[in-house]
């Protein structure tokens, strides 16, 4: 009897081996969306945390692909495929709470917020017009452009603020150049890159030099409500979990943010804060460990 129980149960780990080699055996697929344009790079950061997360996780839950999708497509595109399961299966957006009910989010801002934090983009002989303002009325004066299918559109209205809307992000800014709308809104995280990107075909596009927007904006990964995609959402949570624990995501974010401002100057710029209406309720802006006070900063 005694015999036959070892048996059973040598018999029962060698299963469980077996099991697990077979869950090993297709790595995890995480296929995101490929850059809008050969020179946008303004989603590189949260593919390499994500890379982090999941090279932390790799003893646990085995081999994984992280890699863009066959093809480029529109944010709004990205996410009708990422709802369907189809072409990708994460991706990096603001949130909002109708993005929230229909794709599954890991509340961890991965920027910690800095995307709330906008700067200007203008046409270089229209800065003296924007050197006076220090209000949101004042503001309300020049008109916004932002894409149609933004997040930001609706924060911004809501504000009373003027948008123009783009169809897509690359043309805003011949839309900017000319004239169809005063100030191009970017994150402090983006528009540097940005405007080297594309200095030469637009060499008049400078950054405003006074004035820096606020709203929270957390940038969340999403993947699909099913289950394969909560597989991989536990999956990847975990990994920002542990890293968040061990230090190499604070780490990572300070080379990150240190790069991004470098060629930015903030300093002693006049803060203007407007709500975000569009958060749901379980966005974590109580823990401060996960936003940036960037604002405090530059007093």
């Amino acid at each position: 009897m005694l015999r036959l129980m070892k048996r059973n149960a040598i018999v029962g780990l060698i299963l469980t081996a077996l099991l697990h080699v077979s869950a090993w055996a297709a790595p995890m697929q995480y296929i995101y969306p490929p850059p809008e344009s050969g020179s946008d790079v303004r989603m590189n950061f949260y593919w390499d945390i994500l890379q982090l997360a999941l090279e932390e996780t790799r003893a646990k839950w085995g081999p994984f692909e992280l890699q863009p999708g066959p093809k480029v497509m529109t944010p709004a595109r990205a996410e009708m495929q990422l709802g369907n399961s189809q072409d990708i299966s994460v991706m990096a957006r603001t949130t909002s709470r109708e993005r929230e009910q229909k794709l599954l989010p890991i509340r961890i801002p991965l920027d910690k917020g800095l995307t709330g934090y906008r700067v200007f983009l203008i046409k270089a002989g229209n800065q003296a017009a924007f050197s006076g303002i220090r209000t949101t009325t004042e503001l309300r004066q020049f008109s916004i452009g932002q894409a149609v299918n933004w997040i930001d559109v609706d924060i911004l209205r809501n504000a009373g603020l003027e948008v123009v809307t783009g169809p897509s992000y690359e043309s805003l800014f011949s839309m900017l150049e000319a004239g169809r709308f005063d100030f191009f809104s970017r994150g402090v995280n983006e528009v540097s890159a940005e405007l080297a990107a594309n200095r030469a075909s637009f060499p008049d596009l400078v950054v405003e030099k006074n004035l820096l927007l606020y709203y929270p904006l957390p940038r969340y990964f999403f993947f699909p409500r099913s289950a394969e995609g909560e597989k991989l959402a536990q999956r990847a949570e975990e990994g920002l979990q542990i890293l968040m624990r061990n230090g190499k995501f604070q780490k990572h974010y300070t080379v990150f943010k240190k790069s991004i401002l470098a060629d930015l100057n903030l300093a002693g710029r006049r803060v203007i804060r407007i709500p975000n209406p569009m958060l749901p309720p379980e966005t974590p802006l109580g823990n401060k460990a996960l936003w940036d006070n960037l604002a405090s900063e530059l007093r």
